[in-house]
């Protein structure tokens, strides 16, 4: 018998969720399905190259699916239940739930074509893979490479938000100062840790050098917050700024920001930094994250084959 593949569980899952009375846990179930299931000891312990128990991530896969089209939600990290939404969908009348279905949820279909989306989306941890794709076979092996690696990059990104957002005001400061330092500035860590959360400045959380020489300044406001960052916001950064006569400014935040607020931090060269913004530094510096696996691609190396050169 072979193992059920996540579209295949996604319709086992809303119906275990539909009779819980409360959030459980992603990993009970999957468990659960697994008691269910007439699937060998030897089945359930399969694992992909990773180690990853290759039925408890297909489980992963498909409540990550059913959250993105918003028929299952996840009240705190690793638990989850069924949606209002969820609940108005007579299961009774399905025989399965595909993508093709959950299409019609604009959450879902802004995820499988690939769209970022940072706000109230939790992943669990450590779950990793790959989305079909209408278009994979159009697509070269190169390009199927680089859109997977995006989507890889995109379910991390998501992680790393939640993560975050899970930790106090505190780990955010320090979060923030051990980036800015991994990126170059503020000169050495202590420096930073100085600068940053302490200043408490009219709007300002921390100040920190450009360079390690100390030549210039930057005024970072950096807050982790669930609400978009709007216009107001960013015009009491810019009064904090005046205030100090200061000449660069870097917002930070975990929501995002509104149009008003982009437009009012172009007009002061303030830089802004919202939750997608934040994580792909984090990951493009390599700050809270570590390679998994590492793959090399290889092409015929011309000069070997070249006659005059020997």
């Amino acid at each position: 018998m072979t193992l059920p593949t996540y579209d295949q569980l996604m319709l086992p899952l809303m119906k275990l969720l539909a009779e819980q009375k409360e959030a459980i846990r992603i990993s009970q179930a999957a468990d659960l399905l697994a008691s269910q299931s007439n699937l060998s000891e030897d089945e359930l312990n399969q694992t992909l190259p990773s180690g990853k128990n290759i039925f408890k991530d297909r489980v992963s896969w498909a409540k990550t699916y059913l959250v993105k089209a918003g028929l299952v939600q996840q009240p705190k990290r690793a638990f989850c239940e069924i949606s209002n939404l969820g609940k108005s969908l007579d299961l009774s009348h399905f025989d399965s739930i595909t993508n093709e279905f959950l299409m019609q949820f604009d959450g879902f279909s802004d995820f499988k074509l690939g769209k970022s989306l940072f706000v109230n989306q939790q992943l669990k941890d450590g779950v990793i893979g790959i989305i079909p794709n209408e278009k994979d076979a159009s697509q070269t092996p190169e390009e199927i490479i680089q859109t997977t690696t995006e989507l890889l990059n995109m379910s991390l990104k998501t992680e790393l938000l939640q993560l975050i957002k899970d930790n106090s005001p505190a780990f955010f400061e320090k979060l923030v100062v051990d980036l800015l330092v991994v990126m170059g500035y503020g000169g050495s860590h202590q420096d930073a840790a100085q600068a940053i959360g302490r200043t408490n400045d009219g709007g300002i959380d921390g100040i920190i050098s450009e360079d390690r020489l100390g030549l210039d300044k930057i005024y970072i406001q950096a807050k982790r917050w669930e609400s978009t960052v709007g216009r107001p916001d960013i015009q009491q950064f810019k009064g904090a700024l005046a205030d100090q006569v200061a000449k660069k400014g870097v917002f930070i935040t975990t929501s995002n920001f509104s149009k008003e607020a982009v437009e009012s931090a172009k007009k002061s060269g303030i830089v802004l930094i919202d939750g997608d913004k934040l994580t792909s530094l984090m990951i493009e510096f390599g700050l809270g994250v570590q390679v998994e696996r590492s793959f090399h691609i290889y092409k015929i190396d011309q000069d070997r084959f070249d006659e005059d050169n020997f």
